[in-house]
């Protein structure tokens, strides 16, 4: 299958750099450049990519607001934003996952884990670096718990999604969830699919944020 990507980025020389690195690709088409974050709204909506690498600092509208304008359009729902920056700043982690974004790496990061990423972002699944999970994790821990959005995410999922959801906030993949659960790989990537559906969430992304915001995931802790 062909992973169709577009590239969003206001310095011509590192969309010249990505371009390579997708047209290099046997499965990767590059259908469409942006050069700011409004050029990035409508390139999602006109070339409808796979994946979009969007840049975090560009003019006229940075990238994470671009995240989620893409992210809030129904029917953009097929395109998953794979942010990059030059820089590992905290500020940028929470709120471009916050925004929609299906993963998060840096510039620097080599040709083949970019185009690895690219293919797992395309097939729904979420793309967090370590250190950027680690920043993640840190962001939440400064924040005073309470069960009560717990309580309330529990009305939506039955105890056994509930499960799933921590584990998926965990960062296990499908095959680790069916391991884990004693399920087959299908049943797992189902219970996956229902709490998408019923949080209303995009990717796997989204689920470890509702995980943390509701305070079923607790840094360092178990949940309530």
């Amino acid at each position: 299958m062909t992973i169709r990507v577009g590239i969003a980025d206001d310095q011509s020389m590192i969309r010249d750099g990505f371009r390579l690195q997708v047209q290099y690709a046997d499965d990767l088409e590059l259908v469409g450049e942006a050069s700011t974050g409004e050029q990035a709204v409508a390139l999602a909506r006109t070339a409808r990519p796979d994946v979009l690498l969007m840049d975090v600092r560009m003019p006229v509208m940075d990238g994470i607001e671009a995240t989620r304008r893409i992210s809030a359009d129904p029917t953009l729902a097929g395109v998953r934003v794979l942010v990059l920056t030059t820089f590992d700043l905290d500020e940028y982690v929470y709120d471009a996952l916050r925004a929609g974004a299906s993963g998060f790496l840096l510039k620097d990061t080599s040709p083949e884990d970019l185009h690895r990423a690219v293919q797992v972002v395309a097939e729904g699944g979420a793309l967090i670096a370590p250190h950027v999970t680690r920043r993640l994790v840190a962001e939440f821990a400064a924040r005073p718990s309470t069960a009560e959005p717990y309580r309330e995410l529990a009305k939506h999922l039955t105890p056994r999604e509930v499960e799933v959801l921590a584990l998926v906030a965990r960062g296990l993949s499908n095959a680790e969830l069916a391991r884990e659960l004693v399920v087959s790989p299908l049943t797992a990537k189902t219970h996956v699919s229902r709490i998408l559906t019923k949080l209303g969430a995009r990717d796997r992304s989204q689920l470890v944020i509702a995980a943390y915001e509701s305070g079923l995931a607790v840094p360092g802790g178990q949940a309530p």
